[in-house]
């Protein structure tokens, strides 16, 4: 895997990744940016969610089960100070879909936050304590 990230002005910065996608990251106007991006630190908050969100659609669709939508909320927590690293993070994820059985959902949570999910076993594995929650919803 590969990535470049170039300077553009200021606090903002472009995100290439290998697989020829861009993001446009920025700070906020009291650290020099113009607030036309994402954090890098918000950045990192969603891929987890993504990688996650991933996950349980993966396995839920494996599972058969009728997925209609997928929301991950995360909430976090940051160190005071420099360097401000996440502490805690949360993940609620919002299944909707038709007859979903519960032991499913709470299995594919479980399975990518101890199985298959990198981004939450490395920021574990750093010491971010990670914790998950779900609801289900009829579609």
């Amino acid at each position: 895997m590969q990535a470049v990230v170039k300077w553009v002005d200021g606090a903002q910065f472009l995100g290439e990744s290998g697989s020829g996608h861009a993001v446009l990251m920025d700070g906020p106007p009291d650290h020099g940016g113009r607030n036309t991006g994402v954090r890098p630190m918000e950045m990192l908050l969603i891929g987890l969610g993504g990688c996650s969100s991933f996950d349980v659609m993966s396995i839920l669709t494996k599972a058969r089960q009728q997925v209609t939508d997928c929301r991950c909320e995360l909430e976090a927590e940051r160190a005071e100070g420099v360097p401000s690293p996440f502490t805690k993070i949360h993940m609620r994820f919002l299944v909707t879909g038709k007859e979903l059985k519960e032991a499913q959902v709470k299995r594919a949570v479980e399975l990518s936050a101890t199985k298959y999910c990198s981004a939450s076993i490395m920021l574990e594995a750093g010491g971010v304590e990670i914790t998950h929650s779900y609801e289900i919803r009829e579609a």
